[in-house]
């Protein structure tokens, strides 16, 4: 697809970057493209609309674009808050702007948010654009990672997409966000667990299973992984800190990402790294570099596909999310937007332009630290209130990132030889009681059982929180009581 950010091989090489030599060919993903990717066209109209401001003084009669006259929608102003003085600060769109975010727009994005977004990945994660990645900005990150998995689908039925047909297998870290189980199910691919310790992924665990794997049997083609949000089962004399977002967890640590990223070039599979948490970290331990960061340094560069997410500290509504990828994954994402939503809207895209040109990465870091202390100042009153509560009712660690506790239910009474199953007790009794809360099994892509649940601690006020954990209580203690 012709584009203004072509960053394969032959270009880095032509920039003399110092990773050319390691950035993989765009023919290494023709064995990880769906079938219904590769059978996805152009749309013809759609492929040509960047040309309209790629070229000064072109006339063009190309596209059915309704008339700007014709908007109801004559002037917009907005306040926004300067993340150092505090103040709120007026802001209006130019007419120019206006009209543009009211009219088509490219399918991959308007350029100069585009340009923004690559900056910050530099800022963020130290990736320069010439290092054999491209972006793609999306109706959030759930919509992308939608679209690069079924990029990955195969099913010409849902028209879906990129990178797994029917019958190839994902490794999937779980627990993992419910959200993408229904994705990778849709797919017909075969999902497989893979664990976490209190290091993080399992990649002991990893190794093993990929270096048994049947010679008859094709071997995953991807691994999707929340680094900030794996799980580690909790024991009563091992109780640790958690780094994690959703549902919850251990940071993977330097080590285990280091790990899955040899495991990947062995067994030749890419790495999904959603990391929509990213910019919500409180803790005060340091997190370790991103698979997208530590990649640069690594034999060969390609190999993650980067999914993030700025819906949880600027606007959820607006629905800002953006993928970082190999050139040829940024593509087949980019047509299957063609072919289905045409465009993430240009209207969220201007405001967000707007927004982030008037801040600038530095003040956008104030801001998202900011909105960091926010939620540990809420996570706080949270387990504050689960001790007075829940002690000896359920074993949680402390989260240092994200909007959730997920926290095990000690549901058997001392001596019992099972442990539970929090899915009635949570749909059901709770629910009955006046609370709502998610059964741990949904996190799992095989659906077994398990005594935990998430908890979300972002928005109720203490007082709220407070009743909610009180009927909670409620509830265990009548489940002991009927064990």
């Amino acid at each position: 697809m012709p584009n203004d950010f072509d960053v394969s091989r032959e270009a880095a090489q032509s920039s003399g970057s110092p990773l050319s030599s390691r950035v993989l060919l765009r023919s290494f993903y023709e064995q990880f493209i769906s079938e219904s990717s590769k059978r996805r066209i152009e749309d013809p109209i759609r492929a040509l609309l960047p040309l309209e401001d790629s070229r000064p003084g072109l006339i063009s009669l190309l596209a059915g674009k309704p008339n700007a006259d014709t908007f109801p929608i004559t002037s917009l102003q907005f306040t926004l808050r300067d993340p150092i003085s505090k103040e709120d600060v007026p802001v209006a769109l130019t007419e120019a702007e206006l009209a543009r975010s009211l009219q088509y727009s490219a399918s991959k994005g308007i350029p100069d948010l585009l340009e923004w977004l690559i900056g910050l990945q530099e800022h963020s994660h130290g990736r320069k654009r010439d290092e054999g990645w491209d972006l793609t900005f999306g109706t959030g990150s759930s919509d992308l990672i939608y679209k690069a998995s079924w990029a990955a689908a195969g099913m010409p039925a849902c028209a879906v997409n990129a990178l797994l047909n029917p019958g190839d297998v994902a490794l999937i870290e779980a627990p993992v966000y419910a959200g993408v189980i229904p994705v990778f199910h849709a797919t017909g691919c075969e999902m497989i667990e893979v664990g976490q310790d209190q290091d993080g992924i399992d990649a002991q665990g990893l190794r093993q299973t990929l270096d048994n794997w049947p010679g008859d049997r094709p071997k995953p083609k991807v691994l999707y992984t929340v680094p900030r949000s794996l799980t580690l089962e909790l024991k009563h004399d091992d109780m640790r800190r958690q780094y994690g977002a959703n549902p919850t967890g251990v940071t993977s640590t330097l080590e285990r990402r280091l790990e899955v990223l040899e495991l990947a070039r062995k067994h030749n599979f890419l790495i999904l790294e959603d990391d929509p948490y990213y910019y919500l970290y409180f803790g005060s331990a340091p997190r370790p570099p991103s698979y997208f960061t530590l990649e640069r340094d690594q034999p060969e560069v390609g190999r993650v596909i980067r999914f993030d997410s700025l819906s949880k500290v600027l606007s959820a509504g607006m629905r800002i999310g953006f993928l970082s990828a190999p050139q040829v994954i940024v593509d087949a994402v980019c047509l299957h937007t063609m072919n289905s939503n045409l465009q993430a809207p240009t209207f969220t895209q201007v405001l967000s332009m707007r927004l982030l040109e008037f801040w600038g990465y530095e003040k956008l870091r104030t801001h998202v630290d900011r909105v960091a202390e926010f939620y540990r100042a809420k996570r706080d009153v949270f387990e504050r209130l689960m001790h007075k509560h829940l002690d000896g009712l359920a074993e949680w660690n402390t989260p240092e990132a994200g909007m959730f506790f997920w926290f095990k239910l000690q549901l058997g009474n001392s001596g019992s030889e099972t442990e539970g199953d929090s899915e009635a007790i949570i749909r059901t009794k709770a629910l009955e009681n006046g609370v709502l809360a998610l059964p741990g099994t949904i996190f799992l892509p095989s659906g077994r059982k398990t005594t935990y649940v998430r908890a979300s601690f972002s928005l109720l006020p203490e007082d709220q929180v407070d009743e909610a954990l009180r009927r909670l209580r409620e509830v265990i203690l009548k489940a002991r009581e009927d064990s």
